[in-house]
């Protein structure tokens, strides 16, 4: 039977294309008036109405900011260490080892397989507030508190990327050509760099923006409380929540915080396109 074609007329087309039009400005907006807060005057952040536009620009927030930081017993450079470290060795761990762990549930056959491709899913429902007694007392054990790997460790224990990874590689690798990989030499670990990472590469490119934004939003809080491993986004909200007279400066903070994840998502924006287009995420 022959599927049957459904036409729009002139207006609906018109309609569609309005509400989609009006949806992304709607999206769009906070991200707007986020780079347009960090380069107003203080005068111009408490008009009322709120302006969608800037009429004197000015750099004096981020030098206010700037100026701040280096005012500070710890500079800033140290605090912008803190948080590309933390947030570049976490994110490449998680991947490394979510899509380490994924492989053999995806691809291989064992006892108790079940068993574990459960509890992974079963991990997903417990929120973080759920795990956070538990972890400090883990972190504290360990002697881990003030440390990088405080922040970084419970990053890697996060079950979603083993799910995400897993449900790609079932869906995209076929075992005929992990097989022929077998038959022609290939031990395990060639394959697994050499076949399966390149073949699911938009799912760890997503993982790699989630992951990212979340240790990069990280402030570690909880295990670091040595002013000399504090991650950058504590040390900008320490200094943008000082009163109404530092507002500019927390827009400029807000603004600062924004730029390293959406960089990374221009960078992987097709990737993930196409993950949640062929992954069923919504």
């Amino acid at each position: 039977m022959r599927a049957k074609k459904v036409s729009r007329s002139i207006g609906g087309n018109i309609l569609v294309i309005l509400l989609l039009g009006l949806t992304g400005i709607f999206m769009v907006l906070p991200l707007y008036l986020t780079v347009i807060n960090a380069f107003k005057p203080l005068s111009e952040l408490f008009v009322f109405p709120p302006r969608f536009y800037v009429v004197t620009p000015t750099t004096d927030n981020f030098s206010d900011m700037v100026n701040l930081l280096q005012s500070t017993r710890v500079p800033f450079e140290r605090y912008l260490f803190n948080s590309l470290f933390i947030t570049i060795v976490g994110t490449v761990g998680y991947i490394f080892i979510a899509s380490l762990a994924a492989y053999p549930l995806a691809k291989h056959k064992f006892g108790g397989k079940i068993l574990f491709v459960n509890l992974v899913v079963w991990a997903m429902l417990f929120r973080g507030e759920v795990l956070a007694i538990p972890q400090y007392l883990i972190i504290a054990n360990l002697g881990w508190l003030n440390t990088y790997w405080a922040v970084i460790v419970p990053a890697l224990a996060s079950s979603m990327g083993v799910f995400l990874m897993r449900q790609f590689m079932e869906a995209f690798i076929p075992d005929s050509l992990l097989e022929a990989a077998k038959i022609d030499g290939a031990g395990e670990w060639r394959m697994f760099f050499s076949i399966v990472m390149p073949m699911v590469k938009p799912a760890w490119l997503t993982l790699t923006l989630l992951t990212f934004q979340s240790l990069w939003n990280q402030t570690g809080s909880t295990f670091i409380y040595n002013e000399e491993m504090k991650v950058l986004p504590i040390a900008l909200s320490q200094i943008a929540t000082s009163g109404i007279a530092r507002a500019g400066v927390a827009a400029a903070v807000a603004l600062f915080l924004l730029i390293p994840p959406v960089v990374v998502f221009i960078f992987s924006q097709k990737s993930v396109m196409q993950t949640m287009a062929t992954s069923g995420i919504k």
